[in-house]
């Protein structure tokens, strides 16, 4: 069983079984998307978006999709905004290795190019 997630009982209803509803999922690398947690199971999280345009059907995700869980959307807005403030303090080593990176690949190209231009003249 997943930390924070649990089994619904016929006994609970949805308010006593979810005490944090709100859930953060990974929507791309550096941001997140607040879901509300309607159900779920030892495995699963069912929901849905509400920051979306069309709040759509429901979806369901595996329990290891949830980046963290909150009492309200709000408490889930603030650490989706801090989240963002934390993954920009590493914006200048990315920023950095990406350089270095362009710098190894354009070094790789010009000897690949040189060596067989220069096979090419033997």
């Amino acid at each position: 069983m997943f930390e924070g997630v649990s089994t619904l009982t016929t006994e609970q209803t949805m308010s006593e079984a979810i005490a944090k509803p709100w859930a953060l999922m990974r929507h791309h690398a550096g941001w997140a998307d607040v879901f509300h947690v309607e159900s779920e199971t030892a495995d699963a999280v069912t929901g849905f978006y509400p920051d979306r345009e069309t709040v759509g059907p429901h979806v369901t995700y595996s329990a290891r999709a949830v980046l963290g869980r909150f009492p309200t959307m709000e408490a889930a807005r603030a650490a989706r905004e801090s989240g963002v403030a934390e993954w920009r303090k590493h914006d200048a080593a990315v920023k950095q290795a990406q350089d270095a990176l362009t710098v190894a690949e354009n070094a790789r190209e010009e000897a690949w190019v040189a060596w067989l231009r220069a096979e090419g003249e033997r």
